[in-house]
């Protein structure tokens, strides 16, 4: 298939009821022309979407998932709320005319204006519509237009909440009266006309505390697709229906138990949305993080604007214990950073003039002024959200099976739940018999036969229950990728926390990865007549046209010595091997052994040297000028604090390590004796990356890769799991399946035990949810649970799921080491 251009979209949705619901819209959408892939998030109610925006657009999107039966918005990542102050207004009619405007222009979801308080609150798509916009738009019919404030964002979980138990205190303040009269009429005294009363009492319960359950259930049927709402429906409003024949025959009254399965019902659901906002809360905490306000240098004057009109290249003014608005760079002071929020150390990092800030961390000290280089999506704070919904949004291979039996669980219920009334009918003695064996305080054999059918037809329908299979991998992943959000750790793939738990070997990158990736000169040896400002020279002169960080280290450190370089000709570099170039009428050569043997220049002589240096763990390069060795120069790159703590305990975790370097083989060995790593690569070049971590997968299996994500990309892509560490900023790197904010090895294990834990829960997730309705229809099946006792139970299986995804939150994911430390200090 040809693939044209590919935009990425969210939708928020409404009117799922269980996971066969969201199997139903992802296969509705993939069908679609235009549409690349879609993935829906039962648990977060929302829509990723891969689709060509010239073969169709966002409101066809929309009307597909209508179609299907559900409904469907812009989400709330994808739209904006903005306040704006409108003068000019003389009465209502004015405010009525900006409404009518607004609310007609393509793009704006809504437009209100409070006339007395001269404000204008505006929903809008920012990709179809501008503040500009809505400010040309008000300002066309002669009123004057400010942007005054951000709204604060929509708490959607919070709604639904509110929602949830609007609906179940309905149906509970008719239900219980129901329970009284029945109590009443069976134990105490009977009571005139009682099926009347009930039935009309159960009316609102079924019909309008109900609604939206049936009418869930009726949209699934139009398609063929039934869900649990389809379940609940045959399972409340067909009997209470079915009740209406004990106006004229002698039969048992099914209101009781309609009203209390549907009540029950809506308990349930009402204590999952109270548990799927516990678990989502992650995001919201990360909105809350963000600063509101900047002020920023116009004129030479100090102005406060919302963060939103901030534009990159304009100097924003911090104080001491402010939040620093947006990521830029530090042009003027010096001050401690708190950057925990997003890097989860606690210990504040120093920033002085041309260090890079991360927005919405808080200045501890000094006065700062920052110049603002990533505003809107860009930032690292949207870049996080954004990161954290993708891995909602993604799938964990244990979750595809789990997803196509859900496709087949509700049909095969109905399907049970029929067999059961035919068995029921057929072969009463024997599940009668069964019955009185078991001889459970609820169970009865005392009621006609066609009574029984029907109490074990509607139990195995209600007590079924296919929303725990749904919701047991994304409650879980949203709090576990949650967590590792506020601890630093950033999980892009779902898929990278089943596949985290199998790893047996991590390969790590040495520069910037083992050690700081801030190399220095430690050594200048002049030979053969040469001084040791002259090597210095010659050889920073050349290393200032490469882009290496070893060539960066000797050009630094000749001008701390003062040293004026020179202009190079014919400037060459050898990937892997080294530089050279004309510094005047002189050719310079600077690398590794393997040039001076490419270019027949002896240096056998001073192999010892070479040698001493490498196991020192330091870098050693010769130095040829016209043909003759003129030194050696060495660099080492000092090890980071943590580097031997963390592989030590990566190793006592049972996964093997192993650091790949282009160093050569003494100077790689003596690295990874200090660190203590079970294997070392050497003498790898960049583009040979890929073929070591092939050779690794072969021997160990499943291997990751840890890397800084933009030189290894190709090594990372090719790892089972690729791990981008010290991203800085820059954490929206396509080829890892996590990102790791801090620098530091000791995020690798936090990771590693995030991962494990929230995995951990998704299989304790699918066995109790499989184990539940493995014992349950069965039991139903035979009449051995009351339809009433069923809902009651079907309630509690998916709120326990979504219950235990939040214990994840309590998970110990700190390196054992770095407790320990604590613990002694």
């Amino acid at each position: 298939m040809k693939i044209g251009k590919n935009e990425k979209i969210t939708l928020t949705l409404m009117g799922m009821s269980c996971a066969s619901c969201a199997k139903s819209i992802e296969k509705s959408l993939s069908e679609t022309e235009g549409v690349y892939s879609a993935k829906v998030n039962f648990a977060t109610e929302k829509a990723f979407i891969s689709y060509d925006p010239k073969k169709i657009g966002k409101e066809k999107l929309i009307d597909v998932i209508k179609n299907t039966g559900y409904d469907a918005k812009l989400s709330q990542e994808e739209m904006a709320t903005s306040i704006f102050k409108v003068s000019g207004m003389s009465c209502a009619s004015c405010s009525q005319s900006i409404e009518k405007k607004l609310n007609n222009t393509d793009g704006v979801e809504s437009a209100r204006v409070n006339f007395p308080m001269e404000k204008l609150t505006v929903r809008y798509d920012p990709s179809a519509v501008s503040q500009l916009d809505i400010k040309k738009s008000v300002r066309e019919l002669g009123y004057e237009i400010t942007a005054e404030e951000k709204e604060e964002v929509e708490d959607r979980a919070l709604m639904q909440l509110s929602h949830a138990a609007r609906r179940m205190w309905f149906a509970i303040g008719l239900a219980a009266p129901i329970m009284v009269l029945m109590m009443i009429h069976m134990f105490v005294v009977a009571i005139p006309n009682y099926f009347l009363i009930i039935y009309v009492l159960g009316f609102p319960v079924i019909f309008i505390a109900g609604w939206e359950t049936h009418r869930g259930a009726f949209r699934s049927l139009r398609t063929l697709q039934p869900n649990m709402n389809t379940l609940v429906t045959l399972g409340s409003l067909v009997p209470y229906l079915l009740n209406a024949l004990t106006f004229w025959l002698e039969m048992t009254s099914f209101v009781e138990m309609a009203t209390a399965i549907l009540t029950l019902h809506l308990v349930g659901r009402y204590l999952e949305a109270k548990a799927k906002g516990k678990a989502s809360q992650a995001i919201k905490k990360l909105l809350e993080l963000g600063a509101k306000s900047a002020r920023i240098i116009v004129e030479e004057k100090e102005i406060e604007v919302p963060t939103d009109e901030v534009r990159v290249g304009q100097v924003m003014v911090i104080r001491p214990g402010e939040k620093i608005p947006l990521d830029g760079i530090v042009v003027e002071g010096e001050s401690n950073i708190d950057e925990s929020m997003a890097t989860g150390e606690s210990l504040p990092v120093k920033k002085k003039k041309g260090d890079e800030v991360i927005g919405a961390t808080i200045n501890k000290q000094g006065l700062l002024k920052v110049k603002a280089t990533k505003v809107g999506k860009d930032t690292f704070l949207s870049q996080v959200i954004k990161m954290v919904e993708e891995c909602q949004g993604s799938k964990v291979p244990i979750q595809e099976f789990a997803d196509r039996v859900t496709g087949y669980f509700v049909p095969v219920v109905i399907f049970l739940s029929i067999m059961a009334f035919a068995t029921w009918m057929i072969f009463p003695d024997f599940h009668v018999s069964i019955v009185e064996f078991f001889n459970f305080p609820w169970s009865t054999t005392a009621l006609p036969i066609f009574s029984l059918a029907i109490l074990a037809t509607i139990a195995v329908l209600v007590i079924s229950c296919p929303c725990a299979l749904g919701l047991a991998t994304p409650t879980a992943i949203m709090v576990g990728s949650g967590l590792g959000a506020e601890k630093g750790i950033l999980i892009r793939k779902g898929e990278a926390i089943q596949t985290m738990k199998s790893v047996k070997m991590i390969a790590l990158d040495k520069t910037g990865t083992i050690t700081k990736g801030k190399p220095e000169v430690t050594d200048l040896i002049p030979l053969n007549g040469f001084e040791a400002k002259e090597l210095l020279l010659y050889t920073a002169s050349v290393e200032a046209a490469s882009e290496h960080p070893l060539g960066e280290a000797i050009v630094n450190h000749a001008r701390q010595k003062e040293i004026e370089l020179k202009k190079v000709l014919n400037f060459s570099a050898l990937t892997g091997i080294g530089v050279f170039g004309n510094v005047g009428n002189r050719r310079i050569l600077v690398g590794s052994y393997k040039l001076m043997d490419k270019e027949n220049i002896p240096y056998t002589e001073y192999k010892k040297e070479l040698e001493a240096l490498e196991d020192q763990a330091k870098t050693a390069m010769l130095v040829a000028v016209d043909k003759n060795i003129a030194g050696i120069v060495a660099v080492a790159d000092t090890l980071k604090e943590d580097s031997a703590a963390a592989i030590a305990e990566i190793e006592k975790m049972g996964i093997r390590t192993a650091m790949i370097t282009g160093d050569n083989k003494r100077t790689a060995k003596a690295i990874a004796s200090k660190v203590g790593m079970s294997r070392y690569l050497a003498e790898v070049l960049p583009n040979e990356k890929v073929a070591e971590i092939k050779k690794l997968q072969k021997e160990y299996g499943i291997v990751a890769m840890v890397g800084d994500g933009i030189n290894d990309a190709p090594a990372l892509k090719q790892a089972n799991v690729g791990i981008a560490i010290g991203a800085g900023t820059d954490i929206a790197i396509e080829s890892a399946d996590i990102t790791l904010i801090s620098g530091q090895l000791s995020a690798i294990i936090s990771a590693i035990k995030l991962s494990n834990a929230t995995f951990s829960k998704i299989r304790q997730n699918y066995f109790w949810a499989w184990f539940y309705n493995a014992i349950a229809i069965p039991a139903a099946f035979l009449g051995l649970i009351h339809p009433v006792i069923g809902a009651g139970a079907m309630a509690t299986s998916s709120f326990s799921v979504v219950l235990n995804s939040t214990r994840i939150r309590r998970a110990n994911i700190e390196p054992a080491y770095l407790k320990k430390e604590k613990e002694n200090k």
